[in-house]
């Protein structure tokens, strides 16, 4: 059979992966673009496949449409709200992710990434390069209050992570597990409240329609002057403009964003110092890596011989 495989740096970390493909006997075609797949790309390379270790490109109706041969779809990653899932099972195929495999190597970003942050690092750094000698002020994690929106997986990894900081507890999660809360002394709290509330804020939840700009304007002028907030998790959460203001006119305030509503990012946010930006690599650790893609193959190879997907 004929494997898609979309995400651009796909066996870079090991070949492994791709030697479980060549062992079963399937051909592979890669992302020739190097990057995500726009729809129309998509459409194109879909049409040719029999299974797909999908990356984040946006799987359509429109896609799957065209996809007349597909039997199988498997995510590197979790989240699967670019897929039409719906579309999917109505055609028959399976949906697979890889629920675990990314889960610590985006807890410690998002760890890192509000760290370096409140230390101003990202601002030293260029400062340097510029032949300047500053040494902005910034601030501890010490003792601070930490909101998380979306207490999953990574919400729950990033908690454990946060223990040595003594820091005080603050979460927001529809499906809040309240044994896993009492156990480390969280404090359930609505979004609003997180958001007046943190010292640092951070995200780690999926996308969805009804969370598109869940941190907007309003919420963002409710922000403590000196706050600092994260997303790691998906793009769209965050009205990014408005973040952008309100970093402009709150020095002592800052962001560390992984994930951007359109990739790559080309936004107000790359034109501040009290921001520091990355290129959606949360699961870019070569650990992690490893594991999702190697997990994604055995999906893959799962779904090719009827499995049933673990997502849909």
């Amino acid at each position: 059979m004929n494997v898609l495989i979309t995400t651009s740096s796909f066996g870079d970390v090991s070949r492994r992966p791709l030697e479980l493909l060549e062992a079963a006997g399937h051909r592979v075609t890669s992302n020739p673009h190097k990057r995500q797949l726009t729809e129309a790309e998509a459409r194109d390379l879909y049409a040719e496949a029999d299974g797909v270790v999908a990356g984040t490109e946006k799987v359509t109706a429109g896609v799957l449409e065209q996809a007349k041969r597909l039997k199988c779809i498997s995510r590197v990653g979790t989240g699967v709200d670019g897929v039409d899932l719906k579309a999917a099972a109505a055609r028959g195929i399976p949906v697979f992710n890889t629920p675990e495999a990314h889960v610590d190597a985006v807890a410690e970003l998002v760890l890192g990434g509000a760290l370096a942050v409140l230390r101003r690092l990202g601002e030293n750094d260029r400062a340097i390069r510029r032949g300047e000698w500053k040494k902005p002020m910034g601030g501890l994690l010490r003792g601070k209050t930490v909101g998380i929106v979306g207490l999953g997986r990574i919400g729950r990894a990033l908690v454990k992570l946060l223990a040595p900081f003594n820091v005080r507890l603050l979460a927001s999660d529809p499906k809040l597990d309240a044994t896993f809360a009492d156990e480390h002394g969280i404090r359930p709290s609505t979004v609003d409240e997180l958001v007046r509330a943190s010292d640092v804020l951070t995200f780690n939840l999926s996308f969805s329609p009804e969370a598109k700009n869940l941190l907007d304007a309003a919420r963002i002028a409710a922000l403590k002057p000196t706050a600092v907030v994260v997303n790691c998790a998906r793009g769209g959460l965050i009205d990014e403009t408005a973040l952008a203001e309100f970093l402009k006119k709150n020095r002592e305030a800052g962001a560390y964003l992984d994930t951007f509503d359109v990739e790559p990012y080309r936004g107000p946010l790359a034109e501040l110092d009290n921001v520091l930006l990355s290129a959606h690599i949360g699961s870019y650790a070569r650990e992690a890596r490893e594991r999702m893609e190697t997990e994604a193959v055995e999906h893959l190879l799962q779904g090719l011989a009827g499995r049933k997907g673990n997502v849909a």
